[in-house]
């Protein structure tokens, strides 16, 4: 199977997250990896379609490899969204089949379309046939009573029919009923031996494994035993350097020291600027800063500072500059 710089990048990826995994926070995540996968938050279809909200694709130059993620459940309407996704340059579309939230339900995709595989398969092939990045799934290994050794497999077997080949598979459930979102990230036993089973079953297919991997010695482990790729979501966020900043030497194999914290908000700098001069505000971007120095002396007094500083009218880089004397006295000078 042929690698595109999205599926090579594969090996390790941000999970998409609903606010989160914004431009800003993509811009961040790439000044720690050059080569990591990122994913914008999912898009809905009709919001593109329908809505003409085209401003939800914006992303910079700088943010690649980074693929799109869209929510739907109507293949035309997915192909047409694939289709502004492929002409604004994202190196990847992804469908979710994986989000349990009741506005997901609501509109009949996410989560719930484990229990429509057939649809499934008919939405990626009509994105297939519609435009020339790939298209890949991000699925659970089944919902509600659904038993996962029966589904999973056939969900892959039916959906990979129509042209898939690259899955991220959220290794738990997702009980629709009963339990919220964030509850649907945390009590659903994770069951990895049936992803890799999975594996074992479907030796074409690129498949990544997700959830629960919160450090990159876990990631290391799960691709030393065969796994095509590995997904990380609230890890990379809430402690972005210590998953991303030696991402790029071991698992991408690069040479050359590895990123720093420091030099990534040293980095953000010109952003900010950039981002306050066309009437942003600096809370927006620093944000999605808060965790880089997790676990360090100082980080404490680096999070307060740009918590509380951050929404001040007028707050810009010289805060962060100031926040980051508390760790790093001598680096912002």
């Amino acid at each position: 199977m042929p690698l595109n710089a999205a599926t090579e990048a594969a090996r390790l990826s941000t999970a998409p997250m609903m606010d989160w995994t914004d431009r800003h926070c993509r811009y961040l995540h790439r000044q720690l990896s050059r080569h990591a996968l990122l994913y914008t938050e999912m898009v809905t279809a009709p919001a593109l379609v329908r809505g003409g909200a085209l401003h939800l694709l914006d992303h910079g130059q700088d943010e690649h490899p980074v693929a799109l993620q869209l929510g739907g459940s109507d293949p035309r309407e997915l192909a047409q969204a694939a289709c502004f996704g492929a002409e604004a340059g994202y190196d990847e579309i992804n469908l979710n089949v994986g989000c349990p939230s009741d506005r997901v339900q609501s509109g009949t995709f996410g989560a719930v379309l484990m229990k429509q595989p057939d649809l499934v398969a008919e939405c990626c092939a009509a994105m297939i046939a519609a435009q020339p990045v790939e298209v890949t799934v991000k699925c659970r290994i089944g919902v509600d009573e659904q038993s996962p050794e029966t589904v999973l497999p056939e969900f892959l077997s039916r959906v990979s029919a129509a042209g898939v080949r690259r899955f991220s598979i959220h290794a738990r459930k997702a009980w629709l009923k009963g339990l919220s979102p964030k509850e649907n990230r945390d009590i659903p036993p994770l069951d990895y031996d049936l992803v890799r089973r999975v594996r074992g079953m479907f030796p074409e297919l690129h498949l990544s494994v997700n959830g629960g991997v919160d450090s990159l010695d876990a990631a290391c482990a799960f691709l030393d035993e065969g796994f095509d790729g590995v997904m990380l979501g609230r890890a990379a966020y809430h402690r972005p350097a210590d998953i991303l900043c030696a991402a790029d030497r071991r698992i991408f194999g690069a040479s050359g020291p590895d990123t720093t914290a420091e030099q990534a908000v040293l980095n953000m700098l010109p952003y900010i600027e950039t981002h306050l001069s066309e009437g942003g505000r600096l809370i927006q971007v620093t944000r999605h800063m808060l965790g880089l120095f997790a676990g360090r002396p100082g980080a404490r007094a680096w999070r307060r500072m740009l918590s509380e500083g951050a929404a001040r009218p007028g707050a810009g880089p010289e805060l962060v500059r100031e926040a980051l004397t508390e760790v790093a006295p001598g680096v912002a000078a």
